[in-house]
């Protein structure tokens, strides 16, 4: 089955760049032929890594660059869940094997990391922690009745081995994502409500303890993503109601700073969803940041 997303007639794939400091965010790419989804940054400030067409492309992260394939050897088409290693010069990602595998950053053969054991899981790449040793993953039961019900946080070896599962819910949690120092790990959960569908971002320790709830609003909120200095945080909105994270949705881009998530900036409500900013893009000066947009012409809101 070809799980790999396309543009609409007429719609755009962007990729804006937002800063810390307040300033307008800026445009830095855009095109009518690939569906571009979820940048990393390079360790040295100046690509970004997204994925398009199942595959990981590299591009300059300033206006007037163009996609450049990362050629992976024998790795299945890739979903939008990639992070680079603490240092710079390997990635893991996810694959619509439900898979995760590694690979050179300049491309190459690909090793797959988790087990050949757990047909019945699917593995979602959200986070590698500061030290590299350690992946946070998202693992859902695919023999359930309903796949996408339910999710629940796990972590593995980078090396392979044995998993270790963190949460126990029977709704969805997703996100999984070491912080800088490695105290943390953020996640945005069901859990705190019976709403169906109402996320909210949490953190917890490496170890699955002390989950502590961080936003309490009505809208639906993904993906959290802490700044290489710990001090900012940036993560999506849904609406109200929404069930998981569609694509093709007026959201809208949070940003965080001082460990204040009660009282977040809203950088700017765009036309996207899935893909916008599923793992982390934060530069590694923790002063600019990527998302991607998906306008649509003629579409108002």
């Amino acid at each position: 089955m070809d799980y790999t997303r396309k543009l609409l007639p007429g719609q755009l794939s962007r990729i804006h760049i937002g800063y810390t400091d307040g300033r307008e965010s800026a445009v830095v790419f855009e095109t009518d032929q690939i569906l571009i989804e979820a940048p990393n940054w390079t360790l040295d400030g100046t690509r970004l890594i997204v994925n398009g067409n199942g595959l990981l492309w590299s591009i300059a992260a300033e206006p007037g660059g163009e996609l450049e394939l990362i050629p992976l050897d024998g790795a299945p088409p890739l979903n939008n869940d990639h992070v680079l290693a603490p240092d710079g010069e390997r990635i893991f990602v996810s694959a619509d094997d439900w898979h995760i595998y590694e690979a050179s950053l300049e491309g190459g053969p690909v090793r797959r990391i988790t087990s050949v054991n757990e047909p019945e899981r699917l593995h979602f790449l959200h986070g590698v922690s500061p030290d590299g040793e350690k992946l946070a993953y998202i693992g859902l039961n695919a023999g359930g009745e309903d796949v996408w019900a339910s999710g629940n946080v796990y972590t593995v070896a980078a090396t392979g081995g044995e998993d270790v599962q963190l949460t126990f819910g029977s709704r969805h949690a997703d996100g999984s994502e070491y912080s800088p120092d490695g105290e943390f790990i953020y996640f945005n959960t069901e859990a705190f409500e019976m709403t169906p569908g109402h996320a909210q971002i949490a953190r917890m320790k490496p170890d699955g303890s002390d989950v502590e709830q961080l936003t309490f609003d009505d809208q639906v909120n993904w993906f959290p993503h802490i700044a290489p200095d710990g001090k900012s945080a940036v993560y999506i909105a849904f609406p109200p109601g929404t069930e998981g994270h569609p694509e093709n949705m007026w959201v809208e881009v949070k940003l965080v700073t001082e460990d204040r998530w009660l009282h977040p900036r809203t950088v700017e409500r765009l036309h996207g969803g899935q893909g916008t900013v599923n793992v982390n893009s934060w530069a590694p000066d923790s002063r600019r940041f990527a998302y991607v947009s998906y306008p649509i012409a003629g579409l108002d809101d």
